[in-house]
């Protein structure tokens, strides 16, 4: 995937990073030269000097080919420019913006705009330390047919594989949550200490999940 991300700050120096690392081509954009020397070796994309939503700048940065761009300077307003050049006149398939003011969002959606705000992902993260629990229903499907339950790995676990927290048709590990990364887990994925699951769980299942992580009723 051909990916241009348009400022070299923090968040934009981490995407470009990462994306990289995922086999992705990735061109940086940013006005400020230093910023872009910022980041490094490790980094195996491409840099263009100049403003993000300069059309010759953006053809330097290979929009026409372009999968996606991710436009995340510290101006709401140039992110916003710069999402709509690349998608009304670029057509670029996927756009997202970066928005501190997030009353805005739903409007940019409608414009085949997705935006995301570090503010906003900030305040529900937070809210979700506060309310967490050991163990935590954290959604229902349907009826309550299904839940999707948030808890800590318990010691017993430790060191063992996926499989063994498995029950077909009844209890299933859809996500483990380490090191502040998130991860969809293979059956012989080894459980580590300090890890959050999320499984979805069978409301027939529920006794059977409790005693599998050694929960008493």
């Amino acid at each position: 995937m051909n990916v241009i991300v348009v400022g070299a700050g923090h968040m934009g120096r981490g995407l470009a990073l990462r994306l990289c690392r995922q086999g992705h081509d990735v061109t940086v954009v940013d006005r400020d030269r230093e910023e872009l020397e910022e980041l490094g070796e490790e980094f195996s994309g491409r840099r263009v000097v100049g403003v993000g939503f300069d059309r010759a700048v953006l053809s330097e940065a290979g929009v026409e080919r372009a999968s996606a761009v991710i436009a995340c300077t510290s101006s709401d307003e140039a992110n916003i420019v710069i999402a709509r050049v690349a998608r009304g006149t670029y057509r670029v398939p996927r756009v997202i913006a970066r928005l501190y003011d997030i009353s805005k969002a739903e409007a940019y959606r409608r414009l085949g705009i997705q935006t995301i705000s570090t503010t906003d992902w900030g305040i529900r993260y937070a809210c979700e330390l506060l309310t967490y629990q050991e163990m935590d229903t954290v959604y229902e499907v349907g009826s309550g047919d299904v839940q999707l339950v948030r808890t800590d790995v318990p010691a017993l676990l430790e060191g063992r594989p996926v499989r063994e927290l498995t029950a077909v048709g009844e209890v299933g590990v859809v996500a483990v949550s380490r090191n502040n990364e998130t991860f969809i887990p293979t059956l012989g994925t080894v459980l580590e200490h300090g890890d959050v699951v999320y499984v979805a769980v069978a409301s027939s299942a529920s006794r059977k999940f409790r005693y599998m992580i050694g929960k008493s009723e």
